[in-house]
Parts: C-alpha cells; structure tokens; sequence
C-alpha cells in the first residue's frame, strides 16, 4: 500500500467522518476490482476477497475454491482437486469452500493506481450515505452554512462535512449572495435519488421565518405561545398568526419582545422583510379584522359553508385593506384559508346619491327639466336657483353638454324663481 492511499484513508476518517470500516471496505472492495482486471481468467473467480493490512501496508487476494473430486477438476478458477485440498486442510472434506492466496507479486504497487479510482468512487458513495443517515431526520431544521458557488442560479453552502444545495426557486427574491457569505436556511427535504443524497435548503419557505420564531421566542419553545397559521410573499411580507393557552401571557407582545428586539431580530434575518404578527381567533370575523389592520372594518359577512368572508372598508382604509397589489388581502386569505373579498363601503355614497336625487328631481320640475339633467346641475353646484343664476351660460353648455338656447331658457326661469315667480315652467 502506497502513502497516498494511507493519506486517503486518513483525509475520508478525519475530515469526512467516515468510518474507518467503511473506508477499509471500500479499499478492498477496489482492490478485488483491480485484481480482475489486471489477471488473466481473474472474472471467471466467483468469489474473491481482499485483506489490507494498514498498519503494514500489505494487500493480499483470497480466491474462494468449491473442493471437488480428483478426476471431475474442470474449473480452474472456482474448484480445487479433493487431494490437493487435504494438503493444505487435512478436514476438508468434497463440496466443502477453501480459501487459496491468489495475490501476484508486487500486486498492491501496481493495482493501486487502478484501485485508486474505484474506491474514490466507493468513499463517495459512503460520504452520500452518511449524509443522508445524518440528515434525513433533519428536515424541518434551520442549519448555517457559507456560500461556496453557484451552479446556474443555485447556491451550492457549505454546512462543514456537507454540502447543500438551495435551488432558485427556493431563494428569496431580491437577496443576493457573494462566496463566503454566512447564511442560514431551513432544511426542505433530505433526497436519496439517482444523483444520490441531496439536502436541499431554503430561505422563502414559510416554516424558515417558523423556525426563527421557535429559536427567537422562549415562549414558543416551550409552548406557552402558539403558531397558529403563517402566510408568506417572500422578500416582502409575512403574517403570522399566534395564540396563548394561558390567559396571562400576551402572544403577540411575547412574539415583538422588549421594545420590539424580538421581531427585530427575525427581520433583520429576512432581510427586512415586512413581519406581521397577529392575535389567532377561532373567529372568522374576528380573525379578518386582526388580519386586515391598520384598515378599519366598517362590515364583515361570513359564509361558512363557502369558507368566504366578506369585508367592506371606506374609501380612505380600501388602500390598507388591500394592500400593495393586492398582497394584504392575499395574504390575509392564505392564513386564514377563507376567500377574504374587500369592497368600499358604499352606503354613505348611496345615502348622497339618494340626496341628489331628491334635489335634482324637485329642481327639475322647477326649472321644466328632465330629471337627469336636473342631476347634472346639481352635481356641478346648481342645487338651487340662486345658485344657477351666477353660472355663465357658456359654462352651463360645456358642463351639462347642452345648446345654448337652453342654456340661456335654464338661466331664465332661475332668474324668474328667484324673482318670485314660482309658477312650473
């Protein structure tokens, strides 16, 4: 055995964490494979097995041999004459296994160049296994690591013995990284597929801002606080809904911390992204109102059997409740899992149209208009004569789109009325 396979060994025990049984069966397990393909006849041997010595740094061949009579020898390779067998084990006895030394001279010199690549290939086999056993319990987990390249437009981190992989898809939208960066990310899944164990790693998962909660949070570690439901736009905003099974602890005050340090912490982590943190209710109604601040709810309508909820706001809270290209609302339907539909109120403005209307048709009737045009005036100031009177005619023939004939016939029976001459045109 050469130093650098002994070296080889070491690297994969220390560095890796192998074990070093593992590392010796793969050793040997390459040596068999060069020995194949360095002797003659050496594929037809079924059974052959490797001993390395590594503290004296020998290798030697065993072949496996099926004890057979004298005069029925036919396979070389695989069987042994009954009397040669006896010379070397007194005891055997026919169709009994006898191992011979097989290994040609010089042989872990010259092989080791060829057994060098297979047990590379074998080590990183193991190297994946152990990833895998160590790993597969961990999803769910957050882990550090740095960036150590990109392939395409996944980050490939170093978590130390490991190396994980965070696809596009699962980034965060507008973080960038550099090589050497330290980050942190939620273990997504732990895949054992052709490629071979895969720890695949994410910063816009919902359950990463969870996890930073639950190791920010002592209140939620031990359970006194709960997470009820949490929705995500990663990079932007995040709702998390949250509720205490003891009356004395407030949860969203637990969650925000002293002076806002808690929360403070978790969006600095998330790149300053937006954290919403939101008393749970078992009330729909009750739930929306938490979800939709700092908008002020003038109605709520819930329909259980649809799972749809039905707010109205006024015109200056339609902005809050529905957020920035609908995200509030968005969000607020994704954590609550109802389908939350935000309208204007529109009472106060009917309640004004119906007073329009009063005002436009008694108007009309007075100056001998139609009813939709009596509108329009009142709409542009005319709600009474004396108003009308001090409108230019040419700003009443723009404004209500009509001759100036009648322009000039409205101004005139203003005029009349406000002169006391009430009779309807």
């Amino acid at each position: 055995m050469t130093n650098d396979i002994v070296a080889l060994i070491e690297y994969y025990e220390k560095e890796k964490g192998i074990d070093r049984d593992k590392i010796i069966a793969a050793l040997e397990f390459s040596f068999v494979s060069a020995y194949r393909k360095m002797v003659p006849g050496a594929d037809a041997i079924e059974i052959l097995r490797a001993e390395v010595d590594t503290k004296k740094g020998t290798t030697k061949i065993f072949a496996s041999l099926t004890v057979v009579p004298d005069d029925d020898h036919q396979d070389k390779f695989n069987e042994v004459p009954l009397s040669l067998a006896k010379k070397k084990d007194p005891a055997i006895e026919l169709d009994g296994k006898l191992e011979f030394n097989v290994t040609p001279k010089d042989f872990g010199r010259i092989a080791v160049q060829t057994a060098k690549q297979t047990m590379m290939q074998r080590l990183r086999q193991a190297e994946k296994e152990m990833i895998y056993e160590e790993f597969k319990d961990r999803a769910g987990d957050v882990v550090s690591g740095t960036v150590r390249r990109f392939e395409r437009n996944d980050v490939m981190i170093d978590l130390g013995k490991f190396e994980g992989i965070m696809p596009n898809k699962e980034r965060v939208q507008g973080e960038d990284y550099n090589i050497g960066d330290r980050i942190r990310c939620y273990v997504l899944a732990v895949e054992n597929e052709g490629r071979g164990p895969e720890i695949i790693l994410s910063r816009s998962h919902p359950n990463f801002v969870r996890r930073l909660f639950e190791a920010e949070v002592n209140e939620i570690s031990d359970h006194t606080v709960e997470i009820r439901a949490i929705a995500r736009e990663s990079g932007f905003r995040t709702k998390v809904a949250v509720w205490s099974n003891d009356p004395k602890v407030d949860p969203v005050g637990a969650c925000v911390g002293m002076r806002g340090a808690r929360v403070k912490n978790i969006v600095r982590e998330l790149n300053n992204e937006k954290v919403d943190i939101i008393r749970w209710s078992e009330d729909p109604a009750e739930l929306v109102r938490e979800a939709l601040k700092p908008a002020e709810l003038i109605t709520i309508s819930v329909n259980k059997e649809d799972k749809t909820v039905n707010v109205t706001v006024s015109e200056e809270d339609l902005s809050k409740a529905i957020g920035r290209k609908g995200q509030n609302a968005r969000l607020s339907s994704r954590l609550m899992g109802w389908d939350v539909q935000v309208r204007r109120d529109e009472t106060k403005e009917e309640q004004f149209r119906d007073k329009i209307g009063g005002v436009a048709h008694s108007l009309g009737e007075q100056l001998g208009i139609t009813d939709e045009l009596a509108e329009k005036l009142t709409l542009i100031g005319g709600v009474s004569a004396d108003m009308i009177i001090d409108m230019p005619a040419d700003f009443l023939t723009g404004a209500l789109e009509i001759t100036e004939e009648e322009a000039e016939a409205i101004l005139a029976r203003a005029n009349a009325i406000v002169a006391g001459d009430t009779t309807p045109a």
